[in-house]
């Protein structure tokens, strides 16, 4: 009696189907199949009574302001503030995730769900007191928490507030085109070009995030693309050729953050990311005809700032996320006059 009186209180999901007392999940590509009392690759859905429930609903476990550099977002409203949480919770079990002490804590048996009562209309309410522009659902994958993440979107949308994801690009096309109306921007983790490390490392597969950059893409949301370099893992010339070529079909303007990896969680053993890579792949970037591609986890090396895709002109100079100078009048280059590309920018 005491349990279904708690499971009223929770959250009901979004996108799901009973089929037979178990449920389809269609909240992420993964579409789990799970059993009464069971819960889904992410630990964070449960089945109880054929009814698939969110067990972090308004369960914050991680709150923060960052500049938006921190997401990384650079030609979205760069120099703002971002009002930024998560809930504990996963679809993806990276072994070299930075956070992984609350995205893998919901998971395995005896998983724990924890966090903080934080309502969605006290989130938009800290946010605009705090004079943040945009909402950010990050740090762990806002898919996981869509529903708490949805509502707070639409409120903030009424309130004028930007909102973004910080994602791995695994939620279903169906949960994007829902809210997409109220998503402004999303970086999307495009952790390799190679369908092994994305089963063996990530524990999921390539094509479904590739197809969601172009859906974010064709549904209006800026989009940002992120690959962190392991070295040994997805450092080749040719899968960085790869990604690159990619992004630039889906749209030149794309900015392309490749960024240095830091030993952690599972792969402890594997160096860090020398400045010589994410040099290689910034060359390949800019000469495979991307305009904006920037480095990142080394402050100081100055493949953080932006050039103008015209003629290169230094527009915004940064050290790390904070920004040292910002040339650009009105969104365009002072010395060639061309428009930058970007929100808020």
């Amino acid at each position: 009696m005491e349990e279904d009186q708690e499971m009223r209180k929770m959250k009901e999901a979004m996108f799901y189907e009973n089929i037979n007392g178990k449920v389809r999940c269609h909240l992420c590509n993964h579409h789990c199949v799970i059993k009464e009392d069971g819960r889904g690759i992410c630990g964070v859905r449960e089945n109880h009574n054929g009814k698939l429930y969110s067990l972090v609903y308004g369960k914050s476990v991680s709150v923060g302001v960052d500049p938006i550099e921190k997401k990384p977002l650079f030609n979205f409203y760069p120099g703002t503030s971002s009002y930024s949480l998560a809930t504990v919770g996963c679809n993806f079990h990276c072994l070299h995730c930075q956070n992984w002490e609350i995205s893998q804590m919901s998971k395995g048996k005896g998983g724990k769900i924890i966090g903080d009562k934080l309502a969605p209309e006290r989130i938009v309410s800290e946010a605009k007191g705090l004079g943040c522009k945009n909402i950010a659902y990050t740090y762990t994958e806002p898919t996981i928490f869509f529903e708490y993440a949805y509502d707070t979107a639409k409120l903030a949308h009424e309130q004028e507030i930007k909102n973004v994801f910080v994602t791995n690009g695994y939620t279903s096309a169906e949960a994007i085109k829902e809210i997409a109306p109220f998503l402004d921007a999303a970086n999307v983790d495009l952790k390799s070009f190679d369908e092994d490390f994305y089963h063996e490392v990530c524990g999921a597969k390539l094509q479904p995030v590739l197809d969601n950059i172009r859906l974010y893409k064709e549904l209006g949301v800026w989009v940002e693309v992120t690959t962190l370099i392991i070295p040994g893992y997805n450092d080749d010339e040719i899968q960085l050729k790869e990604i690159a070529e990619f992004i630039k079909r889906v749209g030149d303007e794309i900015p392309w953050h490749i960024t240095a990896f830091y030993p952690a969680y599972k792969l402890l053993d594997v160096p860090p990311t020398p400045v010589e890579s994410l040099r290689k792949a910034r060359d390949i970037g800019l000469s495979g005809g991307l305009r904006y591609v920037y480095e990142g986890n080394i402050p100081g090396e100055g493949g953080e700032s932006t050039y103008c895709s015209n003629c290169g002109e230094l527009l915004i100079e940064r050290r790390g996320y904070y920004i040292k100078r910002n040339e650009m009048v009105d969104g365009r280059c002072p010395k060639c006059k061309a428009k930058m590309d970007g929100v808020g920018i």
